[in-house]
């Protein structure tokens, strides 16, 4: 999240309106959808298109869709309908009653009771408020009437559910928090011939900030004791501020609170101990962890070494974009020790509990100017103990940690201390973001080969600089270079003389008979080389291949690809013509070995890269015979897959013959292709 990373992307077509948050489907593992109110999508990571997608158009109009981790899908439709996502897409067109004609939801939340999933929505009709509490699958409904506050009404709900008791939470606009119980009835019949009943509220928190008034937008629950609300500070003569507040709702008190100048959407999302809010134009994420409420947590009165002020227990690295190891004096000193209180951790300091001799405060006091023997043996202890919820935040920690001392000396590089880490840990680029900086500076091509293969999450920035890095190394330094070749030992061919029994394969329909109707142009002799050996060495291929390998999202990587210099794009983009004339040469469209780069992979550069470099690429005339190759070879390609599907259907006729044929008898058939 921190480098703005993407692993997935999917779009709808022109004049289509997504009308409800997508949710992912905890039981199957797929992504839902809604778009133009009642088209339902449902795909799966690998899926690339959305139009190819499951689709499904209903018979109304949908709110939301919630997921839950035992209880499935629910979808909630603006008529006040809930039905299980199994049941909907048993018979897609059902008819769905309309239970609130005339009120408008505008909050709803699903949760589980037990084995059963309850789903409760707030309506609004004429300024007064409804609250709807559903069990799906026991099609049990009942409805309330919010009392009145005033000229003060609800702007925003959250709400959870304890021992049979719905707790309903609302922020209201003269700035309080409201509590509203709710008990989760058995239906009788005498229930459901019952008037509406009005629900009484009681009033759980003032917002107010050292005198000032929280004008709070979005509110979440922690835990029973504690909530947090997003929203704005008043300042004379100035715009309000925006900030993030943690209250303890047991003791009435200010928890602490963060200022969020670069503003934010309004909105605040919390899942799985990590709140998600949009600062500016960046997703934040940050982890906290609630402990046990005390009233001497609450006004910051902790004895002991427990004695900070309320900003102590709070690290907001993740807003402020701090380093991920913070001053180490501080990382001694502090070292999460208030175990008894709320403490919010940013994820690049997850570093609380570790059991050892040295606390990773003492460790990495201990690295700042060890020798590399004593790096290497504090290390291994480190990796050697059993794992743990926080080891991996640790190590990248401590990467990060070596990796400052790389920079400030250059002569101290544990190449490979560095490398065993990488190969033996699931570490990913935001745990340790120089490490990869420094093996360019070092370069260290081992490495940073290691590090595309393995990291899901490299900016495009430094996914370009590896590529140029490794466009540039001459032939002969790779020599000498410890390289893993097992994506490209087992294709590439770098002799000549090794090459010439290839001239004569049909590369998938690709042959020079075939080719001379297509283009008047003569073919260069040098086009057999090209076609042929691979332009690079093996130790280079192999370290292209990790860029392959890499992902990226087009936006991003375009604008560095247009500045490659002319003869390194040319070179990149023939060794990407080699690999797909290889490719081609298979009837799978495979590369044999270990991460070998797929056709796909190939494809995308190439195209990304033609993208980025035409120009350079037309008015080069080194580069010309290539494209002109490469020309040819794709359009008869596409003149020879169209043959095949003008034949497809005899063969699938054919398969069905072979599955019908008795195995043991011999027969000779004619099949007529029209």
């Amino acid at each position: 999240i921190s480098d703005q990373k993407p692993l997935g992307c999917w779009s709808v077509k022109h004049g289509q309106i997504l009308t409800c948050p997508v949710v992912c489907n905890f039981e199957t593992h797929e992504y839902i959808a809604v778009h133009d109110d009642k088209v339902l999508r449902i795909w799966k990571n690998e899926d690339m298109n959305l139009d190819k997608a499951f689709k499904a158009t209903l018979s109304a109009d949908v709110y939301r869709i919630h997921s839950l981790p035992q209880g499935g899908a629910l979808v909630l439709f603006r008529g006040g309908a809930v039905r299980t996502l199994d049941v909907l897409l048993e018979a897609p067109q059902q008819e769905i009653e309309n239970l609130i004609s005339a009120e408008a939801i505008r909050w709803s939340g699903a949760f589980m009771e037990g084995q059963q999933p309850v789903l409760i929505f707030t309506t609004e009709k004429d300024r007064n408020f409804f609250v709807y509490v559903q069990k799906p699958k026991l099609s049990s409904l009942h409805k309330y009437k919010l009392e009145q506050q005033g000229s003060a009404k609800p702007l925003c709900f959250t709400a959870h559910i304890t021992n049979q008791t719905v707790t309903l939470l609302c922020l209201y606009s003269n700035n309080s928090v409201y509590q509203v119980l709710i008990p989760l009835q058995q239906d009788t019949e005498e229930e459901e011939e019952k008037e509406e009943e009005i629900l009484s509220k009681s009033l759980l928190l003032n917002l107010s900030v050292s005198g000032a008034v929280l004008k709070g937008i979005s509110l979440v629950v922690l835990d029973k004791d504690h909530i947090a609300v997003l929203g704005s500070l008043p300042e004379p003569g100035k715009k309000p501020k925006e900030c993030l507040t943690i209250w303890n709702t047991k003791f009435q008190t200010l928890q602490t609170s963060k200022e969020l100048p670069l503003g934010t959407s309004g909105q605040l999302w919390c899942y799985e101990e990590k709140f998600f809010l949009i600062h500016g134009k960046v997703l934040t994420v940050i982890m906290y962890k609630c402990e046990t409420s005390s009233l001497a947590a609450a006004v910051g009165k902790l004895k002991d070494s427990q004695t900070f002020d309320v900003s102590s227990f709070v690290n907001w690295n993740t807003l402020e974009d701090e380093e991920l190891v913070v001053s180490f004096q501080s990382q001694e000193s502090v070292a999460l020790k208030a175990e008894s209180r709320m403490s919010l951790r940013s994820n690049r300091s997850t570093v609380a509990g570790q059991s050892g001799p040295l606390s990773v405060g003492q460790l990495l006091l201990r690295l700042k100017d060890a020798s590399n023997y004593v790096v290497e043996t504090e290390l291994k202890k480190l990796m050697a103990k059993a794992p743990t919820p926080d080891l991996q935040a640790t190590i990248g920690c401590v990467v990060t940690a070596l990796t400052d001392r790389c920079k400030r000396n250059p002569k101290f590089y544990p190449q490979n201390l560095l490398q065993e880490i990488v190969e033996t840990r699931d570490l990913s680029y935001s745990l340790c973001p120089d490490l990869m900086a420094v093996a360019l500076e070092q370069k260290d091509l081992h490495l940073l080969q290691m590090c595309l293969e393995r990291f899901p999450d490299i900016p495009e920035e430094i996914t370009y600089a590896c590529l140029k890095a490794f466009l540039s190394v001459s032939e002969d330094h790779l020599k000498s270079v410890d390289v893993n070749l097992d994506s490209a030992i087992c294709y590439v061919d770098v002799e000549l003389n090794d090459m010439e029994v290839k001239t004569e394969i049909l590369e998938n329909g690709f042959g020079e008979e075939m080719d001379q109707d297509m283009c008047d142009t003569k073919i260069p002799q040098e086009r057999q080389s090209v076609g042929e050996s691979c332009p690079v060495g093996l130790q280079k291929a192999a370290l292209l291949n990790a860029v392959l390998h890499s992902a990226y999202t087009e936006t991003f990587l375009l604008p560095h690809l247009k500045n490659l210099p002319a003869q390194q794009a040319v070179l990149f983009l023939r060794y990407l013509y080699y690999l797909y004339v290889k490719c081609s040469e298979k009837v799978n469209t495979t590369l044999p070995g270990i991460r070998s780069p797929t056709i796909n992979q190939i494809m995308d550069w190439m195209c990304l890269l033609l993208d980025a470099q035409f120009t350079v690429m037309v008015m080069l005339p080194e580069a010309k015979d290539l494209l002109s190759n490469l020309h040819k070879f794709v359009r008869a390609q596409v003149r020879f897959y169209s043959e095949l599907n003008k034949i497809e259907g005899s063969l699938r006729e054919l398969q069905r013959l072979n599955h019908l044929r008795e195995s043991q008898t011999y027969s000779i058939e004619v099949l007529e292709i029209i």
